[in-house]
């Protein structure tokens, strides 16, 4: 670390994609990107109802874990983390698969628990909006589950993660094609605030936090199609998410079809389908929380895990060293041949 900066790979395997971001990792400064490479796996589509995930998309994982090694070889990465979300953490056959990508790419896959993603999005939302933000309170929706988060410390004093995410909910709650019915709308709507309820009966006995922020893809595209600065405009602008404008587009995206909902501001292709879902779900959360507003924050998990690899370079402790101790089977993987 003193002689150059730690280049160190993430490789995040979601529900819908595999997503390499490599860093360089140097003391007293933020990550500073090098490269981002996504590659669809699609793992949550290819699940069935008794949580299995079929074949064809255990051979798009590995060939994408192929190309994620690849990559972060010939860019000089050093370390690998390599860890799989709550897509592939809940599959049934979990360990077949697991199993089968090491055999083939000799990467073993870790994870993290839900609660441990809660913890380091909070830190990489920390160290974005700073001690300036006060008491921070965190949302965040993935595919298959929700994080929330709040805390006045740089890692949170309540961390939770809930069966709320976007395409689990798309799967199990909403028809396979538009127009989605009022009914089944209020349906889900009334499924996520039970569920939000009484997870956060401990967050409603805090003060309100000072600044409510959230990250992710389905939150940003949210913010943009409710009149959000694009994407290009750049990291530091300031981009919102409003609870009434929210709560008019949902509506809309019930009667719209998948090639619709694309063409409208901030909606990629890729979670067209679950962007409904998303909304229901982040209007909730909003509702219950009774946040008016939510700054979005462009750090989230992956940020997360950088800034926590460099906090234990920087103060000589385990890596594998997770907030509060917790057990996880994640490590590093050197790019050399694994054993």
């Amino acid at each position: 670390m003193k002689d150059a900066p730690l280049r160190l790979g993430v490789l995040d395997i979601g529900s819908n994609s595999a997503h390499l971001r490599i860093a360089d990792l140097a003391p007293g400064l933020p990550p500073t990107g090098v490269r981002s490479v996504k590659t669809a796996v699609r793992l949550a589509e290819a699940t069935d109802r008794h949580g299995v995930i079929h074949r064809p998309a255990v051979g798009r994982l590995i060939g994408a874990v192929r190309e994620s090694v690849a990559s972060a070889a010939a860019l000089g990465v050093g370390e690998l983390i390599p860890f799989a979300t709550s897509a592939l953490r809940d599959a049934a056959n979990r360990d077949d698969v697991v199993g089968e990508v090491r055999a083939a790419t000799g990467v073993r896959l870790g994870f993290l628990t839900g609660e441990q993603e809660a913890r380091l999005t909070f830190l990489a939302a920390r160290r974005w909006r700073g001690w300036s933000a006060g008491p921070l309170l965190l949302a965040d929706i993935g595919g298959g589950s929700m994080e929330l988060a709040v805390g006045a410390g740089e890692h949170p004093d309540i961390a939770l993660s809930l069966p709320l995410g976007a395409g689990r909910l798309t799967r199990h709650h909403l028809p396979p094609s538009p127009p989605v019915p009022k009914s089944t709308r209020r349906a889900l709507s009334a499924h996520v605030r039970s569920v939000l309820n009484e997870a956060t009966l401990g967050i409603a006995q805090l003060p309100p936090p000072a600044t409510a922020v959230a990250t992710s893809k389905t939150f940003a595209q949210l913010a943009r199609l409710c009149g959000a600065p694009k994407a290009k405009a750049g990291p530091y602008r300031e981009r919102h998410l409003d609870r009434g404008e929210l709560r008019r587009w949902i509506p809309r995206l019930a009667r719209l079809s998948d090639a619709e909902r694309t063409a409208l501001p901030g909606i990629k292709a890729s979670r067209a389908r679950q962007i409904l879902a998303g909304a229901i779900v982040a209007e909730g959360v909003m509702d219950v929380l009774r946040l008016d507003r939510l700054a979005i924050c462009p750090w989230a998990l992956r940020e997360g895990l950088f800034l926590h690899r460099l906090d234990a370079l920087v103060e000589g402790r385990d890596p594998e060293d997770l907030p509060e101790h917790s057990p996880v089977v994640l490590r590093d993987v050197h790019l050399r041949a694994v054993p």
